[in-house]
C-alpha cells in the first residue's frame, strides 16, 4: 500500500499541520574555533543556550580531583562517526588532543554551553 492512500486508492489528507515544537530543528555541530555561542527561546519565556564553536575544554583530573581549562588542539578521534574527526567537529565521547593531554568529552555540547571531558591516562 502506498503511504497517504486508503485502501480504495483514495487520497489521505492531514488532520492537523505539525507545530512549532513538534518541528526538527537544524543539527547544531560544535566545531574547533573561536567561542561562538547561540541561545534560543524556549517553552515558558526560558532561554537554552548552546555552542556552536569553541577552543577551550573544562578538564576534570581524577588524580588531583580538580577541574583546569585546557585549550584544544586538534579532534583526534570520534569513536561514534570518524568523518567528524576529519570536520573537527566536537560530540560526545569525542577524543580530542589538549594542552594537558588526550580528553574523552563526557557531556553534549550542542546542548550545553562548555565543553566538559575527563583526563585519559
Amino acid at each position: 500500500m502506498k503511504q497517504g492512500r486508503k485502501s480504495s486508492g483514495g487520497k489521505l489528507k492531514k488532520t492537523r499541520k505539525t507545530k512549532l515544537f513538534e518541528k526538527i530543528g537544524i543539527v547544531k555541530q560544535v566545531t574547533l574555533g573561536s567561542l561562538k555561542k547561540k541561545s534560543v527561546k524556549t517553552m515558558g519565556g526560558h532561554y537554552k543556550s548552546f555552542l556552536l564553536r569553541t577552543d577551550k575544554v573544562n578538564v576534570f583530573i581524577k588524580k588531583e580531583k580538580k577541574c583546569k581549562m585546557a585549550t584544544i588542539k586538534n579532534v583526534k578521534e570520534v569513536p561514534s562517526n570518524p568523518f567528524l574527526a576529519r570536520k573537527n567537529v566536537i560530540v560526545k565521547g569525542a577524543i580530542l588532543e589538549t594542552d594537558l593531554g588526550k580528553v574523552r568529552v563526557t557531556n553534549r555540547p550542542g546542548q550545553e554551553a562548555c565543553v566538559q571531558g575527563t583526563l585519559i591516562v
